[in-house]
């Protein structure tokens, strides 16, 4: 730890460097979805496509299995150790889980071994991811001012969503310098090759950060120590409301992000890499809108940014996803794309700084980031095996409405809960 005073470029220079971490985290974990399309047959050796990417999906679901345990561990880690300590931790577990994917055989050459060997893989990513969103969200919120908190928080998931579109730029990139066959043979590796290379990266970026002042105060290291025990005996409530407000948030992400290019393939019927140009360019727009959102919640408050979210999404997912399945035009796409992006917008730009807000430092990482994971395992890894398997049955409008439930659950919690930003419990900067 650093006595330098934290002057505002310091400052800004540990939210980038936090901001860089979560980037790579958030890259290596949606390589794997953005290319499933080209690895699914070498692991999974299926004469239909929708089955091949029922599997991949599955695989991508228990991985979301193992997030609650990552976050308990290492929001525990994080709160006992410090921020960085659990920052530092999660890029080294998944820069160990891109190796192996990069590295693994396929079907071919090691059997029934090949998707076991895929399979860990996830689950050491899940691991690592479970315990980044509560280290990232907890230490960006407690390095950020609280004039500009829900501003900079906003970073976490400007990050978030720059993995997963760099993730698809290099797809777009590959699929225009590679054949088909070639990105289905071995093309699919590169980018677990080059997260793993980021990550190394990061690692020595990350052990250059100063720890918050939040954790470093005397209160805080004297109370009680963070536990589950402690999490569920003393904040249930909060660990609730946690719980409440992700769901329907983070299943509305998924479905229009990590599930959005392959729903466009399968459903609206458009070639892979119209469908991946279409999702890399409303995610950009999606991006670069976050910041604005987050400052747009220090100014009127986090409350009603989520209930704009939750009215939206239980208005227009129906309409949104029923037209998406039936346009051709590759214009339209975008635009029903972008319009979903937008709304989720109110959920993704702020709900880190919530939750952080709703804890008090000696337990608001795993506050955090075990009742998240514990909804994200639940709704959001599961949002493409679900959405797959109405597809199965042949009722795939089942699924529309099902996301509107969940919106709908949240927006519960959204009207019912206290406006974080003039109750914080952040109190040390």
């Amino acid at each position: 730890m650093t006595d330098q005073p934290m002057t505002p470029a310091r400052r800004l220079r540990n939210i980038i460097g936090g901001s860089a971490g979560n980037l790579v985290e958030w890259f290596d974990w949606y390589a794997y979805a953005a290319f499933t399309l080209y690895f699914a047959p070498v692991f999974f050796p299926d004469e239909n496509p929708t089955a091949q990417l029922l599997s991949a999906a599955a695989v991508f679901a228990v991985g979301f299995l193992m997030r609650p345990i990552g976050a308990w561990i290492m929001g525990v880690y994080a709160d006992r150790k410090g921020r960085k300590a659990g920052l530092t931790l999660s890029v080294s577990l998944m820069c160990a889980g891109s190796l192996i994917i990069g590295c693994a055989p396929g079907y071919a050459q090691i059997g029934i071994a090949a998707p076991i060997l895929l399979l860990f893989a996830r689950l050491l990513q899940g691991i690592s991811v479970g315990g980044e969103y509560g280290s990232s969200a907890t230490y960006l919120s407690e390095m950020a001012t609280p004039k500009h908190r829900g501003f900079w928080s906003s970073f976490q998931y400007v990050t978030l969503i720059s993995g997963q579109l760099l993730a698809l730029l290099l797809l777009i990139v590959l699929q225009r310098t590679l054949s088909t066959e070639a990105l289905g043979s071995w093309g699919w590796r590169i980018p677990f090759f080059v997260g793993a290379l980021l990550a190394v990266v990061v690692f020595w970026l990350r052990r250059r950060l100063d720890e918050t002042a939040a954790f470093k105060a005397e209160d805080v290291r004297t109370a009680p120590k963070s536990s589950a025990l402690q999490l569920v005996m003393k904040h249930p409530k909060e660990a609730l409301m946690v719980l409440g407000l992700t769901a329907g948030g983070t299943l509305a992400f998924y479905t229009y992000t990590t599930y959005l290019q392959k729903f466009l393939v399968n459903t609206s019927g458009f070639s892979k890499t119209t469908a991946t140009e279409i999702s890399a360019g409303a995610l950009l727009i999606y991006m670069l809108l976050q910041p604005a959102v987050g400052a747009l919640s220090d100014r009127i408050g986090r409350r009603p940014v989520m209930i704009a979210f939750g009215v939206l999404g239980v208005l227009c997912t129906v309409p949104i996803m029923s037209a998406l399945a039936v346009t051709t035009n590759a214009y339209a796409a975008f635009a029903l794309a972008l319009t979903a992006l937008v709304i989720v917008s109110g959920y993704t730009a702020i709900n880190a700084v919530v939750k952080a807000e709703l804890f008090p430092a000696h337990i608001r990482a795993l506050g955090v980031a075990l009742p998240y994971a514990i909804a994200n395992a639940l709704f959001g890894g599961t949002a493409e095996y679900v959405a797959l398997w109405f597809k199965l049955e042949g009722a795939e409008s089942r699924y529309f409405w099902y996301v509107t439930v969940m919106i709908g659950v949240s927006l519960l919690v959204f009207v019912f809960m206290r406006d974080t930003k003039h109750k914080t419990l952040i109190t040390h900067e």
